[in-house]
């Protein structure tokens, strides 16, 4: 073994070379991607069941349901086969959203390499799983960036453990808009953790940023909030250099990204409106009132309708016809998004009671209510796949279901970056103040999510709506517990090594500066 100073076997000591040249972030990735092909591209194929939402987006996109038992598969089967038009499309967009873009372009490819007549879901699954894993790597990038190298193969499992986890891979093979909000708040996050880091070049980063913010907004309606927030907190951004140019591309992308809020919210159409809003009152105020009559006297309404109290929209045999005109006039035009939440400040009790309600499918990756396989398969109606799916079983298990749990999760991650970003502001660091900022931005549009879907909606479909807090709650997460691994929760370092290979001084290796 004297020939052998390393001690290595011969085939690990063939091997070692090349492993020291691939990095965490390259690991993370390709590890999620082998991951999410198993899953998604080799039999049985796992996706999500139609839970009635798809309609919204694949009709005006030129796709339709071609199995004429379709609606026997809802919440039960995932279906990977729809028809494409052939003739004029007459359906117009039931919503305006950005998903729309994969759609269309998953379709050109469908037809280009598949069928004409035919759409195969996995065309699209293929461009998500893609973004999916860029946005991972970029993500990982940005972590382990300067990081020891042992630190970081660890950051990098646990990535594949968290972002692989199937709860978050099966959307790809469906038409929610979970999809892109995953992809996007990926994007945004690992972009502005990398102008933090001064890692890649800061033009590139600052408009993949602005896009992915543009998209995430524009992605689904409930989303309208993110873009306001993250507009606002990114005018820190503006004085991370001092040349005008950037400076004058952070302000028209902060300029957008307000603009993308409020159309978003300004183009959600009645049909929504009066959905959302009937569960905001069916499925809210009155489902966690001790006297529901008392609750509707609040609003100026009769307090005959205290009979709603649970009511779904959708019901096939309801108390009462939702789109009646009597409904309208005495019923949805007394209260609405403000009201209600003057109410719930007006009554901490109920509102507490609410928030605790969320907070218990604020966790959930996977929601219980729809199926992963094909009917082909032979599964049980509903059957959902345990693959891969370790985090989000444990994170369900585990996580607190109390708002108090999130409330302190906060305290105690800005808690633990308030050191550093104290030093950043004493040297008038602005960057070194952008990881706060990031995850200030992050909670917040993670509360947001939550907000928005009680207040908006009730209880309905909660476990769904509540995916943008799960994800960020998963992220700000993921980077307390990488710089946790890393020994030490300091500022930005500032290093002008670009070596992709991280060749660190051993004094470097054993400062183990923080992700």
């Amino acid at each position: 073994m004297r020939d052998n100073p390393l001690q290595l076997p011969p085939l690990r000591q063939g091997l070692w070379p090349a492993f020291r040249f691939v990095s965490p972030a390259f690991i993370a990735a390709f590890g999620v991607l082998f991951v999410t092909v198993i899953a998604l591209f080799t039999a049985p194929y796992l996706g999500m069941a139609d839970n009635g939402d798809f309609f919204r987006n694949i009709y005006s996109n030129g796709l339709y349901f071609n199995l004429p038992d379709y609606d026997s598969k809802y919440f039960g089967y995932f279906v990977k086969q729809y028809g494409i038009f052939q003739y004029f499309n007459e359906n117009g967009a039931t919503l305006d959203s950005s998903q729309s873009l994969f759609i269309k372009l998953a379709t050109l490819l469908n037809k280009l390499l598949f069928s004409s007549e035919v759409f195969d879901i996995r065309f699209q699954a293929a461009i998500y799983t893609c973004l999916y894993v860029i946005a991972v790597y970029l993500l990982i990038e940005a972590i382990t960036w300067r990081m020891g190298r042992r630190q970081g193969m660890i950051v990098a499992l646990i990535a594949v453990f968290i972002f692989g986890d199937t709860g978050y891979t099966a959307y790809f093979n469906s038409f929610y808009s979970e999809s892109i909000v995953m992809i996007m708040m990926i994007f945004v996050f690992a972009s502005w953790l990398l102008l933090f880091r001064k890692r890649y070049n800061d033009y590139a980063m600052l408009v993949l940023f602005a896009v992915s913010s543009l998209i995430l907004t524009t992605s689904k309606q409930q989303n309208a909030p993110v873009g306001i927030i993250l507009a606002v907190l990114a005018v820190s951004l503006i004085w991370i250099r001092k040349d005008r140019v950037f400076r004058f591309l952070t302000l028209a992308s902060i300029f957008l990204m307000m603009l993308a809020g409020v159309a978003t919210y300004l183009n959600i159409s009645k049909e929504f409106v009066n959905i959302n809003q009937y569960h905001a009152m069916t499925r809210g105020v009155l489902k966690e009132a001790g006297n529901p009559e008392t609750s509707l006297r609040a609003f100026g309404i009769d307090e005959q309708y205290a009979i709603l109290k649970g009511n779904i929209y959708y019901e096939q045999y309801g108390t009462v016809d939702v789109d009646s005109p009597l409904l309208q006039e005495n019923f949805y035009s007394r209260y609405g998004f403000v009201s209600i939440l003057k109410y719930y400040v007006a009554n901490p009790d109920q509102l507490g009671s609410i928030l605790n309600i969320a907070a218990k499918s604020a966790f959930t990756i996977k929601p219980a209510a729809m199926g992963n396989y094909e009917e082909s398969v032979g599964k049980a109606f509903r059957a959902q796949s345990h693959f891969f799916s370790g985090y989000s079983l444990l994170k369900q298990t585990l996580a607190p279901k109390t708002f108090g749990f999130i409330i302190l999760w906060m305290i105690v991650v800005i808690g633990l970056y308030m050191p550093s970003t104290v030093k950043a502001v004493r040297a008038r660091d602005i960057r070194g103040v952008q990881r706060m900022v990031l995850i200030v931005a992050t909670m917040g549009v993670g509360l947001s999510g939550i907000f928005v879907s009680i207040i908006g909606a009730g209880d309905a479909d909660i476990a769904k709506h509540e995916f943008l807090f799960t994800q960020s709650f998963d992220l700000v997460t993921f980077l307390t517990l990488s710089s946790v691994v890393s020994r030490k929760v300091s500022p930005r370092t500032r290093h002008t090594a670009s070596s992709p290979t991280r060749a660190h001084t051993e004094a470097e290796v054993q400062k183990g500066v923080s992700a």
